[in-house]
């Protein structure tokens, strides 16, 4: 790059403010559109919808402005790639030189899928991709919530395909699918539908496009309303190969708008057909059961009266005879019981006699065994002053009385 000459004198003298306005100039006019790359780190946003950040690599950084209204297809955040496009003017209050934005977009599509998988990753993560929060589609919806631009080809094609298929009640939400607002539009008409419950499934829709024009349906605001939706949700964003995020949190992904409006609602026909088996197979149980019933009725055996009455009659007998069996038992036991208790008085005379003997036999034992009866042979026991039996002649001193057979002697 060719170093442009100076136009200021070396004698020249300006005031700061000059100085600042005439630096600005410069910058202004030779730079008037300008793309950087770089990583963005330290965003901010105002009060007034501004944006503050800053752009930079390994050599150097650059403030950058984006004024309320710019569109920015895709949510910014530290540390992602970008390509700004803008003009380059200073500020002369802080004497530093910044770029004012006019568009931003990813530095390329491996930035952006990138961007997507880390996103993926971490929403999966947190199981709003799961098969268990999927819900069933109704079979056959009698409203349906649309939420797309009004003005663009894919709420045709599905207002279209519905007509031609199985005539509905179309409710739409009107939103931007392109653009700053577009995830905030998006997310606003699911959970509107889910407010208002004048649906039976919600249709989420955009016709084909470039992979950052499709960025707003990945962003996590879309991703969550939709995960989070009582009312089943089908996807149509973009054609066949495109999947945005907001596709595995949907209940159900057609590959296009029209496929969308296909997997809502059946055909005519399909629904004559249903009609046409049902009706087939409601016969076919019908004439099957009539036929059960008759088999079950021929094979019925219709006995007479006699016959009737001669059975019960054998088992009023055999019900005699068991009542007859168990009463002789019954007499049989109570007989035996009887005579047990005939016989108790015996039983307790004996037992009597027993006792009497036994205590006769004490006594006699007790009477033989007794030391009054060692007394008698001549025997006797000396005590002294406590009662107590003097064994020993050492204490003989101490005796205080002797007992003989007849009696005791007090010393």
């Amino acid at each position: 790059m060719q170093k442009p000459e100076p136009f200021v004198k070396p004698d020249m003298i300006f005031s700061v403010t000059d100085a600042s306005a005439l630096l600005k100039n410069v910058v202004e006019t030779a730079f008037p559109v300008i793309k950087i790359r770089g990583e963005l780190s330290q965003i901010t946003r105002a009060t007034s919808g501004h944006m503050y950040m800053t752009i930079k690599d390994a050599g150097a950084a650059m403030s950058v402005i984006i004024w309320r209204g710019t569109p920015i297809n895709f949510a910014l955040s530290d540390g992602m790639e970008v390509v700004i496009t803008g003009k380059l003017t200073t500020y002369p209050a802080r004497s530093n030189y910044q770029i004012v934005a006019s568009s931003i977009e990813m530095a390329g599509v491996g930035a952006i899928l990138k961007m997507l998988e880390m996103r993926k990753q971490k929403l999966a993560a947190e199981g709003l991709f799961d098969i268990a929060r999927k819900k069933p589609l109704p079979k056959l919806p009698t409203t349906i919530g649309v939420v797309t631009s009004p003005t663009g080809a894919a709420f045709q094609d599905i207002q279209n395909r519905l007509r031609e298929r199985f005539p509905v009640h179309v409710i739409l939400y009107p939103a931007t699918v392109q653009g700053q607002t577009a995830a905030a539009e998006v997310a606003a008409g699911v959970e509107y539908f889910n407010r208002a419950k004048n649906v039976d499934v919600i249709i989420v829709a955009r016709g084909g496009g470039s992979l950052e024009d499709l960025l707003p349906f990945s962003e996590e605001s879309v991703v969550r309303a939709v995960a989070n939706s009582e009312i089943p949700v089908i996807t149509g964003v973009g054609h066949e190969p495109d999947w945005m995020l907001v596709d595995f949190a949907a209940d159900h992904r057609a590959p296009t708008p029209t496929g969308a409006a296909e997997a809502v609602v059946p055909t005519k026909i399909s629904l004559f057909q249903d009609l046409e088996n049902m009706g087939h197979r409601l016969s076919a149980g019908f004439a099957a059961r009539i036929t059960n019933t008759k088999n079950r009725i021929e094979n019925i055996i219709i006995k007479s009266p006699r016959q009737m009455v001669m059975e019960r009659a054998q088992r009023l007998d055999d019900i005699t005879r068991t009542l007859g069996i168990i009463i002789n038992a019954k007499m049989v036991d109570a007989r035996r019981k009887m005579e047990i208790v005939a016989r108790m008085p015996d039983i307790l005379n004996y037992k009597m006699i027993n006792l009497r003997r036994g205590l006769e036999h004490s006594g006699q034992m007790l009477k033989s065994l007794g030391y009054k009866n060692v007394l008698a042979r001549g025997y006797a026991i000396a005590r002294d002053s406590d009662n107590q039996i003097i064994s020993s002649a050492a204490t003989t001193n101490k005796i205080a009385s002797i007992e003989f057979a007849d009696g005791v002697v007090k010393i």
